[in-house]
């Protein structure tokens, strides 16, 4: 089964973004907590060579498409010269990063803004780079979201796309599948107080395109030159393309 075709809520009928937005409404407050209890604040790591690849391209307008609590859009703001703007369809995720923004006295820096990655709000060839962490398994259509992508980036512009990968090799593939499918659930049920949310996180993850598979849905949607790394045994990959 497609990623596309995961849902959160299995029992409700409303569409996938719906139910994303929900989800992630009523995980806000313990998202960042989890998000790096679960991985051992390996994701700093990732959002580091994201935003290394970033700092070596024209960097002066960025999109962090599914910004989450902006954890990846603060990390840009270190890129001297940057202006980030990102954009999520949960309101209260938003809102968490929006004090972090405030916190870190970033106002002016780094706008975030309620959105959705499938109709974005803004206009043609606007952005150097658009950038997108662990949020395109979450697109209700995947050709569609880096469609629109494409359509707002300059010509030549790039994406990069931080997303979970399935491991490969012994034992880190025993051992991820192990954390993701057993402990991550049970744990997040407790902590978060949502039942499915770290259920579907995994179930997602088994679903999404193999990273050969992914490379040329992005080809297909208006870029050229899709490559990709693998980091931490193949528990993500880095995706990064150009426009066309």
């Amino acid at each position: 089964m497609s990623s596309e075709k995961i849902n959160p809520y299995k029992e409700k009928e409303a569409p996938k973004t719906e139910q994303v937005a929900e989800m992630f409404d009523n995980i806000s407050g313990k998202y960042d907590f989890l998000n790096h209890f679960f991985s051992l604040g390996i994701d700093k790591i990732w959002r580091n060579k994201v935003r290394n690849i970033v700092k070596n391209i024209p960097h002066n307008q960025i999109l962090d498409v599914a910004t989450g609590t902006g954890d990846l859009a603060i990390a840009l703001s270190k890129i001297k010269g940057t202006n980030i703007i990102g954009v999520d369809i949960s309101n209260k995720m938003l809102d968490v990063g929006r004090q972090k923004v405030v916190k870190k006295k970033l106002e002016g820096r780094v706008d975030l803004r309620n959105g959705d990655s499938l109709n974005l709000p803004f206009e043609d060839n606007q952005f150097d780079a658009v950038t997108v962490a662990f949020g395109v398994r979450n697109f209700e259509n995947i050709s569609q979201g880096l469609s629109e992508i494409s359509r707002v980036l300059k010509a030549n512009g790039k994406i990069i796309v931080l997303e979970f990968s399935n491991p490969k090799k012994f034992p880190i593939k025993q051992l991820f599948n192990f954390y993701s499918r057993k402990l991550m659930p049970s744990v997040g049920k407790i902590v978060s107080k949502d039942s499915r949310a770290y259920s579907y996180l995994p179930e997602s993850v088994q679903a999404f395109p193999t990273e050969d598979k992914f490379a040329k849905i992005i080809e297909k949607s208006g870029f050229v030159n899709a490559s990709y790394e693998n980091v931490s045994g193949g528990i993500a990959a880095i995706h990064v393309a150009t426009k066309k």
